[in-house]
């Protein structure tokens, strides 16, 4: 049986990670270590976990990281396009302008993250969640969030194009000035988000959506209806 091992303080590079998995396959741990600009394409690190590490244009393509858990790490600019990223979780981290295209997500959890103008588009799995997260200038074109809790998730200036946010509840967070195009509010609860600058005209895209009355006045103010 493989024990874990703990990776202190370290740079960690290609030729580094390799052995370590030979070594310790499912079963490390890296606390505060630098991955900035490393290629870990393809690699098999599921079940790793890493700390308050730094991976900064750290290249993740294709790269096997079921099961892995990333806790207060800074990774702008770093790409987990294509990645195999189930059951995996992100709590507190930095990734803004992340990449993600065609990542698989399957109940994946991403909490207190700051995902500022990260790429998600054509991501796939079930049971993707996020909580309390900044998603500004994010995007996450077509991406499906049917029927989920929406906690603190601020959308402002996103792009949620063909998005699905039927019978969504959201509390807290912004849709300001985001980008709806062919996105679905079907049944969805908006009263607790910041909607201004969003076009809930389309009714055949918000049937059944909840608005308060506070939510209704501005957007008819916004039409240049006056609400007496």
């Amino acid at each position: 049986m493989t024990s874990t091992a703990t990776f202190r303080e370290e740079t960690i590079d290609r030729t580094r990670m390799q052995q370590i998995i030979r070594a310790h396959p499912r079963a490390a741990v890296f606390e505060s270590c630098i991955l900035d600009e490393g290629d870990f394409s393809r690699l098999d690190m599921d079940g790793y976990r890493f700390n308050q590490c730094s991976l900064s244009r750290a290249n993740w393509l294709a790269a096997s990281l079921e099961e892995s858990r990333w806790q207060k790490c800074r990774g702008s600019n770093c790409d987990f396009s294509s990645a195999q990223l189930s059951d995996s979780r992100f709590d507190h981290c930095d990734l803004n302008n992340s990449f993600w295209r065609r990542a698989t997500l399957s109940s994946v959890q991403f909490k207190d993250c700051k995902l500022t103008g990260a790429h998600l588009q054509e991501v796939s799995g079930w049971a993707l969640e996020f909580r309390d997260c900044l998603l500004v200038s994010a995007d996450l074109r077509g991406l499906s969030f049917r029927k989920a809790q929406l906690e603190g998730m601020d959308f402002s200036d996103a792009d949620l194009s063909g998005c699905d946010f039927r019978d969504a509840v959201f509390s807290g967070g912004s849709l300001r000035n985001a980008q709806t195009k062919l996105t679905r509010f079907e049944g969805a609860d908006l009263r607790d988000t910041d909607i201004s600058g969003l076009n809930v005209m389309d009714a055949k895209y918000f049937k059944k959506a909840v608005i308060s009355q506070r939510q209704a006045a501005a957007v008819l103010a916004s039409f240049g209806l006056i609400v007496a």
